[in-house]
């Protein structure tokens, strides 16, 4: 006799009327990851020209440990530590919108040239208004957003179909790549090496000064998580289940698109487009919870690891320090070969 299944367990994550719930097993993995996280931001304390012990990072907090040990942890570490674990978190909730959306795990913005149109905005804002940060957040913001809007229009045929959207997407991340390019050869070698740089996908610029305002727009943006999510589990059904549940489909598609739209250019604009992390964290995290969909918050969790972990192997583990985003493509391209095998697999 086959036992009868109730349903998953499940925990509420929020307040009455903001809040999201999470499966029981999604909740322990994230609590897992995120234990993880704290050591590799320990980690990431410790390590450098300036090598410290764990107890030694410990003691700063605690007060034990004053003098340079103290500068070196909260003014030069900690600042980049935190935008790792927040812009991971942020890219990965992104790419989780949008492969729940399009109902393709190969939605992301970095393939489908969200991130590219935030670097076009970037480098208009860069080159033609100054360097400011409040003009590049700027930029970048309105140029994912021409981006996506432009992406939307050409895909939409009566509806969004997530092969049409992928396909679409890549197109115009090919032609803004060239505009990209062409706006570097234009310009004067220290602008092009700065931007060229930055175009990598890179962490080493992050300070307390860009940190800050980054880390505060994405809390913000992700406290919004939860008044897309009920619409966006609809639209994973399909967007005839969606619309006979009462969902406004293209308003709910709009909205998710958007908020995706913005976490990628907030980080875009400090840290430049760091590839693969937005694809990778999604599907990771729903194997690991072995869940329907993918869980939003386990999401954002697993990403700030991985971007955490891929800016320690950039930092200490390759010879030459290098952009966070090589390190990232190259996992991220291994596991893209991987998705895209088992994906033919799977449906042959």
């Amino acid at each position: 006799m086959s036992a009868l299944d109730v349903g998953r367990r499940r925990v509420v994550v929020g307040i009455r009327g903001l809040s999201i719930v999470i499966g029981l097993r999604s909740a322990l993995v994230g609590a897992v990851v995120a234990l993880a996280t704290v050591f590799l931001a320990l980690l990431a304390l410790a390590l450098g020209d300036f090598p410290m012990t764990l107890a030694e990072v410990v003691g700063v907090f605690t007060g034990q440990v004053d003098a340079l040990p103290r500068i070196v942890v909260l003014e030069w570490r900690l600042p980049r530590a935190i935008a790792a674990v927040l812009f991971g978190a942020a890219l990965a909730v992104a790419g989780a919108i949008f492969q729940t959306v399009t109902r393709n795990p190969l939605a992301s913005p970095d393939i489908i040239g969200l991130a590219n149109g935030s670097f076009t905005g970037m480098l208009v804002a860069l080159l033609m208004l100054g360097g400011s940060w409040p003009l590049l957040t700027a930029g970048s913001l309105i140029g994912g957003l021409v981006a996506a809007v432009v992406i939307y229009l050409l895909a939409y045929r009566g509806g969004l179909h997530g092969f049409r959207f992928i396909v679409v997407g890549i197109g115009i991340s090919a032609m803004l790549a060239s505009v990209n390019t062409w706006m570097l050869l234009r310009v004067e070698l220290e602008t092009a090496l700065f931007a060229s740089a930055w175009g990598a996908g890179t962490l080493n610029s992050v300070t307390a000064a860009t940190a800050v305002p980054a880390g505060i727009c994405i809390v913000v943006l992700l406290a919004l998580l939860p008044l897309v999510t009920p619409a966006v589990r609809q639209l994973d059904l399909g967007d005839d289940a969606a619309s006979a549940t009462g969902v406004a489909v293209g308003r709910a598609r709009l909205a998710a698109i958007a908020l995706a739209v913005c976490l990628v250019s907030v980080v875009t604009a400090v840290a430049g487009p760091i590839a693969f992390v937005a694809l990778a964290a999604p599907q990771i995290t729903r194997r690991l919870t072995r869940s329907p969909g993918i869980p939003f918050v386990t999401t954002g969790v697993v990403g700030g690891a991985l971007l955490l972990g891929s800016d320690l192997i950039a930092q200490h583990v390759v010879p030459l320090t290098v952009p966070v985003g090589v390190v990232t493509v190259v996992l991220g391209g291994g596991y893209l070969v991987w998705l895209l095998i088992h994906e033919s697999r799977r449906r042959a």
